[in-house]
């Protein structure tokens, strides 16, 4: 994976899945799915198809045999290598054996002229392609296998269960191993640019499949293509929430900037989990979904959480087989809400937006009702009946005598089929979040520098290319051409009892570097000692909006601090306007 946050625009911003009740995530190594193929925890939620069964001990041969060509060839399967040759080698003996189409793509742009393996399930219409992806190399530091092993071998294992079963096909599905991802999506560009523009346009929605196997992971499905509503609409099934995730970018940008439908779909990287997320999947706070990301720990089979590979090898075989293979209903449609929470105090409201899409067939008019609202709360829908594709307001109002508490309020959509989703309301009580409110000094930098602690002439009237957003003057990191470090940092107490501590900045990189695949010039983000990103010039952007959320460190204080570290030659400035440390 190939770690930066996103700014959420239409295609993230518009959607978050149901959240609804899970015991603890297992420990890693514990499967989740016995292996004799059967799936993990039943709910009173059906499934629209019953496709196989994926049995978790075949995906772990595939792993072990991941291991075993990194074991074999230097300790690691990077792109130009032996182990990632090996690695391809395999993907496409197996997948031909099983009777797919292969093309192994030589990627001329890929380090070793690496290739793509591209396989074709036979049949169906081409002109509707359902089409799911992987990585296929890691990072030259280790053996890759949660990163992105276990997206590889998940995929290859689902893939054999289609070419076993061989249902009667009415869309067509593809699959694809791409070389080249850690050095910059290189393989995957490479294939979405071989394409028409007939070709892009046959497939509807692109789903990858990167990191889903972290020890102290989430489930993280980020998208609103027709790849990722199957996705939700398996995890509820099995009552298991799902979030979209700020870590991000792996292949589905490749086919994204092409105007193809896409969702990155994982169990997380360098982020660590919050305290919300625990109560969700169980885990530890404050410690990184994957601590082995990008790391030579990242191994077979201590760095594999084998609860979330069952559940992710079933949930793509969900995904494929009922978008394919004809099973699901002539007509449905999806209803998600976006936020999926909220937090009031009594007296006071909260509104969230109610998304519904049509998954297959026809649109088809659907009624918004909700149930599960306690004494002293009301919900309301504007417009209270949509077509399926479209948005509806839902506001949650509270009376003062509203009790506090978390409440699970159940919002329904009906049509000719009818689905629920859940919105966790949340009312305080008296005094349970004091000294809400924004928790920085000076943060937009306009008088003197106090209480930021910076380098010399880090904040300013910058001009140039350390314009300020807003206002006239902000803080510019590093920007001289040669070797130079700056520093900005501010001490800062967050309160506890608050549901939610949100960091905010806008950041512009501008930066002389011609290279496309090498970091030079780096801007470290931190939290006391917790590193939240790393940017550098392969980022170099406009003024974007970055966001983290801080609840890992209510109730202390903690020093906020970007560090900038500038080479020997050709210069990259940052640029740091508008910060924000919301607590509310």
């Amino acid at each position: 994976m190939r770690l930066r946050t996103v700014t959420a625009g239409p295609a993230l911003a518009v959607f978050l899945a149901a959240t609804v009740g899970l015991s603890p995530l297992p420990a890693a190594g514990s499967t989740g799915v016995r292996s004799s193929g059967s799936s993990v925890t039943a709910s009173s939620v059906s499934l629209s198809a019953a496709p196989p069964t994926v049995d978790v001990d075949n995906v772990n041969a595939h792993l072990q045999q991941l291991q075993t060509f990194a074991s074999s060839n230097g300790g690691n399967r990077a792109t130009g290598t032996a182990g990632h040759t090996a690695t391809t080698t395999y993907l496409q003996q197996k997948l031909q054996a099983a009777g797919f189409t292969v093309t192994a793509q030589t990627c001329t742009t890929c380090n070793g002229s690496a290739k793509n393996i591209i396989a074709d399930w036979p049949g169906g219409d081409t002109s509707n392609t359902y089409m799911f992806g992987a990585h296929s190399d890691g990072v030259s530091a280790g053996p890759g296998i949660n990163d992105d092993g276990s997206g590889t071998a998940t995929l290859l294992e689902a893939a054999l269960q289609l070419a076993a079963s061989h249902p009667t096909m009415t869309n067509h599905v593809r699959f694809g191993w791409w070389a080249g991802e850690e050095q910059g999506l290189i393989g995957s560009k490479f294939y979405v640019n071989s394409l028409t523009t007939a070709q892009k346009a046959a497939i509807k929605a692109y789903g990858t499949f990167d990191m889903v196997a972290s020890t102290n992971g989430g489930y993280f499905v980020t998208g609103t293509d027709a790849i990722a509503v199957k996705l939700r609409e398996y995890f509820t099934s099995i009552n298991v929430p799902t979030e979209t995730s700020t870590e991000c970018c792996s292949d589905d940008g490749s086919f994204r900037n092409a105007g193809i439908p896409s969702s990155i779909n994982s169990t997380g990287a360098s982020y660590r989990k919050t305290s919300a997320q625990v109560a969700k999947w169980g885990g530890t706070a404050g410690q990184a979904y994957d601590s082995c990301y990008h790391q030579a720990c990242d191994t077979y089979p201590s760095n594999i959480n084998g609860t979330s590979l069952g559940r992710w090898a079933n949930a793509e075989t969900y995904a494929f087989w009922t978008l394919t293979t004809g099973t699901a209903p002539a007509n449905d449609f999806s209803v998600s809400i976006s936020p999926s929470s909220g937090t009031v105090n009594p007296g006071s409201s909260a509104t969230a937006t109610v998304n519904t899409a049509t998954t297959s067939g026809s649109a088809q008019t659907v009624s918004l009702t909700s149930s599960g609202a306690p004494a002293g709360v009301s919900v309301s829908f504007s417009p209270a009946s949509v077509t399926s594709g479209a948005s509806s307001t839902m506001t949650v109002a509270t009376t003062a005598a509203a009790a506090p508490g978390s409440y699970s309020i159940t919002v329904t959509g009906a049509g000719l089929v009818t689905h629920s989703v859940s919105y966790t309301l949340t009312v305080n009580g008296i005094g349970g979040c004091t000294g809400a409110g924004q928790k920085l000094g000076n943060p937009g930098f306009e008088t003197a520098t106090a209480p930021w602690t910076a380098s010399a002439g880090v904040i300013g009237a910058n001009t140039g290319d350390g314009s300020p957003r807003t206002g006239t003057r902000d803080a510019r990191l590093d920007g001289y051409g040669s070797t130079h470090t700056d520093t900005l940092s501010q001490s800062v107490t967050l309160p506890a009892g608050c549901s939610a501590y949100t960091l905010s900045f806008y950041l512009k990189i501008a930066t002389a570097e011609t290279t496309t695949t090498r970091q030079y010039d780096k801007l470290t983000v931190q939290v006391g000692t917790t590193t939240l990103q790393v940017f550098s010039n392969l980022n170099a952007s406009a003024y974007t909006l970055r966001s983290y959320d801080l609840a890992a460190f209510a109730g202390q204080t903690v020093t906020l601090k970007f560090t900038g570290i500038e080479d020997s030659s050709l210069k990259t400035s940052f640029v740091i306007d508008d910060t924000a440390l919301t607590v509310s």
